[in-house]
């Protein structure tokens, strides 16, 4: 994968992620800091910090490819072709069709095998 003008990894790319992990803690230990604070006021310097570290890391060659991913799949989900409501019902029921019928095989073997252990050892039940 070749280099873009606009996705060009710079030096700084490790001093800006660094900065970004800074701003978040510094967000968090204001939350605690200032404990004498309103809520809502404690609770804006943690969204600062993380939209001011966001920003820093978008800024960076790692922040411009997930930016590009995440672009690329909302496209995928776009795409995709989503059950109707019919087709969700049917296979609900389906399932736990399934379920239930499993869920007797399987307590039908538990009594034979206990018969059976019970016929050859003589003991249990």
């Amino acid at each position: 994968m070749s280099d873009t003008p606009e996705t060009k990894s710079s030096g700084l790319d490790t001093p800006k992620l660094l900065g970004a992990i800074v701003l978040i803690i510094a967000g968090i230990f204001a939350y605690y800091w200032f404990n004498s604070q309103s809520d809502l006021l404690r609770t804006g310097y943690v969204i600062i910090g993380l939209v001011l570290a966001l920003l820093l890391a978008w800024q960076t060659r790692l922040g411009h490819s997930t930016w590009g991913f995440i672009q690329s799949s909302r496209n995928e989900v776009r795409k995709m072709v989503w059950p109707t409501r019919e087709e969700t019902f049917q296979t609900t029921v389906a399932v736990i069709v399934v379920v239930l019928i499993t869920g007797v095989l399987m307590w039908l073997l538990d009594i034979f095998l206990f018969w059976a252990l019970h016929g050859l050892t003589g003991q249990g039940g």
